[in-house]
């Protein structure tokens, strides 16, 4: 007779403690390990919280014992039995069965180890991925990458933000021709979104006055590095009504704040995995300009011009600094030249200083988290920003259209939600921050 169940119906680790004991439950996972001893034997369960202990007694029924020492590591069984206290087990409970169901045996040898010290190569892990993501350090990426996008959610609805979802095949890029994934749509030429940047400037002509995204980006990037991948999870946000730079700056930092806080109050145990306790920054965050960061990196070395953007070095150099004269991890790089902005046709310059725009990034310990700006408003000025970019107007019509007719002042960011992640937790590679990454080698699984 099979063993009556439903995901309902499961008990898991975080439910049992001694008020269970003595109680008849059932329990559903993977088979991590069996020790047989002859006379008894001990299974390690592998469930959605943690390893459990199933002990099985020979005498007590031989047909159960045999039935869960047969089985190949890695099968799914579920199992009713009694809850009791054992202060030698690593939970200091262990359930004793009464009923075993089958549910999938796993073959063997196992592709990549679950429960095994061996290491392996991340191609090797990511061809196996459903069996990698069983591991205790892998799996919890992502319930901590849940619990950071659930405090990125808290922190908008907070502040009267409305979610929205934008087009991700479109007509015309955002961010130029070179990072564009082309592909054929009913016969036209159509591409993957890089961001939803004209979606949601348009919105701001709409009333929504405020809205965020959290959804796939596409970058046709050809940059096989540990913190580039083709297809990402951004959170966008743009703010209609903003005065400067200045009200995009204090969102910006705000919600980096509060997702740490987030993610350090509802992710402990995950975190406790990476031995990361994550330190809550104060705000508001310091400011460093563009000019600043030169003459910052001439100092070390790097041979770097006022119209030059931040390379991966630079980048990296500039965290340390900030990190050995402040003792932060967070910063604004802020008054980018429009030399290096300028190719991104929304930026709003500054207007004392038009070889300047309001733009920032937020530096995060080296790493760039976000970037973003007052956009420009005004028809006529975005018109002249588009044609110096040789832009043809017409393949943006669509976008234009929502400036001519009532347009109010606004701005936003754009932050990469593994970036974050990969930096949050010391990860070497950012495709760990992805179930199933893809990258110039990469399009399967």
């Amino acid at each position: 007779m099979s063993l009556e169940f439903g995901w309902r119906a499961l008990t898991h680790i975080s439910q049992i403690d001694e008020s269970t004991y003595g109680k008849t439950i059932k329990v559903g996972g993977w088979i991590e390990d069996i020790r047989n001893l002859g006379g008894i034997a001990f299974i390690q369960l592998r469930e959605r919280d943690g390893v459990l202990q199933v002990t099985t007694i020979k005498k007590e029924s031989e047909e159960l014992f045999k039935k869960l020492t047969s089985l190949s590591r890695e099968s799914v069984i579920v199992v009713e039995g009694k809850v009791q206290e054992n202060k030698e087990a690593k939970r200091g409970f262990e359930i004793l069965p009464d009923q075993v169901e089958v549910l999938s045996e796993a073959d063997t040898p196992l592709p990549l180890g679950v429960a095994d010290k061996v290491g392996a190569e991340l191609d090797t892990r990511l061809d196996n991925r459903p069996i990698d993501l069983r591991k205790p350090k892998e799996n919890a990426i992502f319930k901590i990458r849940s619990v950071l996008i659930e405090g990125i959610r808290e922190y908008f609805m907070k502040e009267k933000f409305v979610e929205i979802h934008t087009p991700k095949i479109v007509a015309a890029g955002a961010e130029g021709g070179a990072t564009l994934f082309p592909i054929q749509y009913f016969g036209s030429d159509a591409y993957l979104a890089q961001s939803p940047q004209l979606y949601k400037q348009m919105l701001m002509s709409s009333g929504f006055e405020r809205v965020f995204e959290i959804a796939p980006a596409y970058r046709a990037e050809k940059s096989d590095t540990t913190r580039h991948i083709a297809e990402f999870t951004s959170l966008d946000v743009e703010i209609a009504f903003v005065k400067s730079s200045e009200d995009v700056m204090d969102c910006a930092q705000e919600l980096v704040r509060d997702a740490i806080e987030h993610v350090s109050e509802n992710a402990k145990d995950e975190l406790g995995l990476f031995n990361v306790e994550l330190e809550i920054p104060e705000i508001p965050f310091k400011r460093i300009t563009h000019k600043e960061c030169v003459e910052v990196l001439k100092e070390k070395g790097e041979g770097l011009t006022p119209e030059d953007d931040l390379d991966t070095v630079g980048e990296k150099l500039i965290g340390e600094v900030m990190k050995e004269r402040h003792g932060i991890d967070f910063y604004f790089i802020t008054e980018f030249p429009t030399a290096i902005k300028g190719t991104t046709f929304y930026a709003m310059r500054k207007s004392e200083d038009p070889s300047l725009t309001g733009y920032f990034d937020l530096g995060y310990g080296g790493l760039e988290l976000v970037s973003g700006g007052q956009r420009e408003h005004r028809y006529d000025v975005l018109v002249n920003q588009m044609k110096e970019n040789n832009m043809d107007l017409e393949s943006f019509d669509f976008y234009l259209i929502a400036f001519r007719y009532g347009m109010p002042p606004h701005g936003g960011f754009g932050l990469g939600i593994e970036r974050f992640l990969q930096k949050m937790l010391n990860l070497s590679n950012i495709r760990e921050c992805v179930l199933f990454p893809r990258d110039r080698s990469r399009l399967v699984p």
